[in-house]
Order: C-alpha cells, then sequence, then structure tokens
C-alpha cells in the first residue's frame, strides 16, 4: 500500500490536542490519516486480512534465561565476552581491565550484573577504546554528520530508512557529490518503502555524478536483481565516514527533523509567540543519535558491506582499514538484527536488561508495543522496587500502535509504572538507560516490526559517565510530558477503550 506524498500525522481525538496536524513517513499505513470511516474500513479490512494469515513468530524462542541470582566475580564476566580495542581482539587479561575501566565510572557491580544478564541470552561482542557522543534532534545530527561529510577522505557510506526530496536531502545530495568529484568513494543505501514518496530523480541525479546508490528491496520486481519478502524493511539509519567515525539511531534525512523539537530547541521560550510555538511544534520531531568513533564503528562499517551484499547493488564497495588510534574509553556494543535472526539480539538485550534491573530503567519509545514477555518485565521491575519510568508519544503518524501500546498502560501503572506522553513533540526517539549503565540508542522500537520484520541496529554504551548524559536528556524530555494518572485513565472515554482493545488484538501486526 502507498502512501500519499503529504500523509498527515493522526491525533487522538479523544485527548486534548498537543498540537497541528504534522507530516510524516512510513510504511504500509504508517503515516497516513485517513477520514474516520475510511478509516473504520481499512481497519476492519485489515483484521480480516491479518486473521487469515498465521501470527507472526516471536522474538525469541524457548524458555528465557533467569537474571543474574547474584553479582558475579569479574574474572568470570570477562570470560564470558569477547572485546576488540583500537589494536584488534585482546586477550583476558587486557578484556578484564577494558571492563573494569567500564566499571570504574561508578557502580561495577550494576554493570557485572549487566554484562552477566547480556552473555546468558549468547555471545556478547564488546568494543573498548570508544568516543561515543549524543546527538539530540535533528540540528545537532544534521551538523555532524555534515561535517564529518566534509573531512572524509576514503569513504562515505550512507545508510537510511527514508531520504526524503527535501532542503536537508537536497544539501545532503549536493555535498556527497562534491565529495564524489574530489575523488571520496560514496555509496548510498535506501528503503524503497521508506522513501517511496521520493521522486527517482532525486536518487538518479546521484547516480549520474558517479555515487553508487541501491535500493532496499523495490517494490518494482524488475528492479531488482533477487527476490526478497516485501515486508522486509531496511530501518536503519547508519553513516559511516573513512570506518572512523560513526552515526545510528532513530533520524531519517528528512525536512521534519530539520529543527528542534520542544525543549529541545523547537518549544516555546522566552521572547517566542504562540505562533512561533505552533510552527515549531509544526516542524519537530524529537528524536536521539549517537557519534562514535573508535573500534565500534568497524560493527557498522562492516554492516553497511553486508546490506550491499545481501541486497546484490551494483559496484564494489571497498572495506576501508579501522584507525589503529583509541579516541576514548567508552565500553560498547553494537547490537544489530534482521529477520532472519533465530532471536532478535536487540529485543534480547532490552528484556535482559529490564528484568536484571536493580535500581531504574528509564525507556523513551515511538513506537510501543511490547508483547506480554516485556509488559510483564516492566512490571515484574516496579513490583520489586525498581524505578521504572516510560516517556511515550501522545499523538502518532500511526494511531493503531499508540492505541496498542495504551491498552497496557493500566496494568503497568498499577505495578507501580510511571507513564508520561510526550505533548510539545512527535515523539520519535528508541532509547533507554538501565541501572544508569546501560544506555541504548537506535533504530528499533518496541514493537512486532522491529523485532520480527525489519533490519534494525542499536548502539549500546556500558558506564555511568554516558548513562548519566542519557538520564539528563530523559529528565529533560520528562518536563515537557505529561503524567498519566491511574485514577483518570480508569476514567478514559469509552471510544478510546475500544481503540486499545481492537488495536490490541493485532498487536503482533504493527
Amino acid at each position: 500500500m502507498s502512501a500519499p506524498h503529504a500523509p498527515t500525522l493522526c491525533a487522538d481525538p479523544t485527548l486534548p490536542a498537543s498540537g497541528p496536524p504534522q507530516r510524516s513517513r512510513g510504511w504500509g499505513v504508517r503515516g497516513v490519516c485517513l477520514p474516520r470511516p475510511m478509516t473504520v474500513l481499512v481497519s476492519l479490512l485489515t483484521a480480516v486480512a491479518m486473521s487469515a494469515c498465521a501470527t507472526p513468530a516471536p522474538p525469541i524462542q524457548g524458555p528465557l534465561p533467569a537474571p543474574p541470582a547474584s553479582t558475579p566475580a569479574m574474572a568470570k564476566v570477562a570470560s564470558e565476552v569477547e572485546v576488540v580495542g583500537a589494536k584488534g581482539t585482546m586477550g583476558p587479561q587486557r578484556r578484564e581491565q577494558a571492563i573494569r575501566n567500564a566499571a570504574a565510572q561508578g557502580s561495577p557491580d550494576l554493570l557485572k550484573r549487566h554484562l552477566a544478564a547480556m552473555s546468558a541470552f549468547g555471545d556478547v561482542d564488546l568494543f573498548a577504546n570508544n568516543d561515543a557522543k549524543l546527538l539530540i534532534d535533528g540540528p545537532a545530527t544534521f551538523e555532524a554528520m555534515f561535517a564529518a561529510i566534509q573531512q572524509a577522505k576514503t569513504q562515505i557510506l550512507l545508510e537510511s530508512y527514508i531520504i526524503e526530496d527535501a532542503e536537508v536531502s537536497r544539501k545532503l545530495a549536493d555535498l556527497l557529490v562534491k565529495r564524489k568529484q574530489e575523488g571520496v568513494q560514496v555509496a548510498v543505501i535506501y528503503d524503497a518503502i521508506g522513501s517511496l514518496s521520493t521522486q527517482e530523480a532525486y536518487f538518479d541525479g546521484m547516480r549520474k555524478a558517479g555515487i553508487a546508490v541501491c535500493a532496499f528491496n523495490p517494490v518494482n520486481p524488475l528492479k531488482t536483481r533477487r527476490y526478497n519478502d516485501i515486508t522486509e524493511r531496511d530501518h536503519r539509519k547508519i553513516l559511516v565516514v573513512d570506518n572512523a567515525v560513526g552515526f545510528t539511531g532513530g533520524i531519517n534525512i528528512s525536512a521534519v527533523y530539520s529543527s528542534g523539537s520542544g525543549s529541545f530547541g523547537g518549544g516555546k521560550s522566552r521572547g517566542r509567540s504562540a505562533d512561533d510555538d505552533k510552527a515549531a511544534k509544526e516542524r519537530g520531531w524529537r528524536d536521539t543519535m549517537i557519534q562514535v568513533r573508535g573500534p565500534a564503528v568497524q560493527a557498522l562499517h562492516g554492516m553497511i558491506l553486508q546490506t550491499w551484499q545481501h541486497q546484490a547493488c551494483n559496484g564494489a564497495l571497498q572495506a576501508v582499514p579501522a584507525p589503529t588510534a583509541a579516541p576514548g574509553q567508552q565500553l560498547m556494543r553494537i547490537v544489530p538484527s534482521t529477520p532472519q535472526d533465530k532471536e532478535n539480539r536487540i529485543y534480547t538485550l532490552l528484556l535482559g536488561s529490564i528484568r536484571a534491573a536493580q535500581k531504574s530503567v528509564y525507556l523513551t519509545m515511538a513506537y510501543f508495543a511490547p508483547g506480554e514477555d516485556m509488559v510483564e518485565a516492566l512490571s515484574g521491575a516496579a513490583r520489586r522496587g525498581v524505578d521504572v519510568q516510560l516517556i511515550l508519544p501522545s499523538q502518532s503518524d500511526f494511531s493503531p500502535v499508540m492505541h496498542a501500546g495504551r491498552s497496557h498502560y493500566e496494568r503497568l501503572l498499577k505495578a507501580g509504572v510511571k507513564i508520561h506522553e510526550l505533548k510539545d513533540a512527535v515523539l520519535h526517539a528508541k532509547t533507554a538507560v538501565v541501572d544508569g549503565v546501560v544506555s541504548t540508542v537506535g533504530s528499533s522500537n518496541m514493537d512486532w516490526r522491529s523485532f520480527v520484520h525489519n533490519n534494525e541496529v542499536n548502539a549500546v554504551v556500558l558506564g555511568e559517565d554516558f548513562g548519566t548524559a542519557m538520564t539528563r536528556m530523559f529528565e529533560k524530555d520528562r518536563e515537557a510530558s505529561r503524567n498519566i494518572d491511574l485514577a483518570a485513565w480508569e476514567h478514559r472515554p469509552l471510544l478510546q477503550r475500544s481503540k486499545e482493545y481492537f488495536y490490541s488484538l493485532l498487536e503482533h501486526w504493527w
């Protein structure tokens, strides 16, 4: 199903409006706002079609491993992980020292516990000697990405779910063409569904300049060299320059990120009029990226090369050697997922971290339709005294997921989970910080589309230094949100309850 060229955001009519309709992008019915009778008809037809198909396979098979019963010794933790540093794979002593360096930032027992929880689900590949930087919203992200592209010496690799034909993407194309003319290898992968509204002329312009451009799973079978399941989408957002600096997270190359959002630059401030504030809400989406320098960039670099090969894209991409310098002290994981995985590693990362949490779980999620295991993990953590707080959207470009997620509110609130809905911007971020020592920024939402059908990637930073910055970001978003009160929620309108019930039946399909 193709989306119109200018779809609009679908606000919830049963709740107070928190901003005007906004442009959106999505696949399938995401991002399409229809008149109410048409919405009902489409929903009913969708339900009938989905009921005729088998339920998607869960993102994890078999029983869940139990969280660590006690804090393991450092030597045991180090023996259960692999660590790559600036000079390659580390031996036992250097591996243990890399973990000690991260633990020295604070709360070493919590860090060891979480590494043990991760290894219980399988192999854990860590990268030491990284420098990681939070990029909050589009302006900061685009400025950093453009600066890195300007400084490229050998290669620029870009992979993005959406590349929208807008001012920011035209500036990007002009810069990529310039760098190509200066002798830098440039390659671009875009998702054919995510970028469906972008005219082919935009990509052809880059191709004519010599840039290697590849569409992921083209809709037109005549434009692909191999058949792929049309439901499998490339939802990753990655930029890698010279295998030395990498970017990943939730921000697409789209106009909706071109201004700051809410409290991070697009909201009302001293000297701004109400009309200015209204315009900011209409422009800005709230999202997060991470900039990485160091060995972890190698994983992002390899992921793009692998996708290029898997899609049989035209042209060969060279594997650029990674720098041997150590730019920082951060310990990281790069966690990819694909529909071909037997178990979704991002899902197990989040689930295992929540189940092992001792102090806090702060989760910010654009699409929240998590399934039973995740809801029970969040509820169980709150019941045992963990401070569990969620920041979720009050408006969405795909309201069925929002309603499905709200169907879990009452259970979560009764367990002691605190829920906040962002008011002053469209929430598109996918971040979490657990116990202040496990931080993740990525492309994966907490819904079945991300867990089962998409190529996704999350960057994980271990240690309190980065966790403190993540917590400050969470607190600022929380200030811009409205708290969901259990007593008031129990008296929400019947229409809202009906939507929650209906869309929750299809939660594994969103």
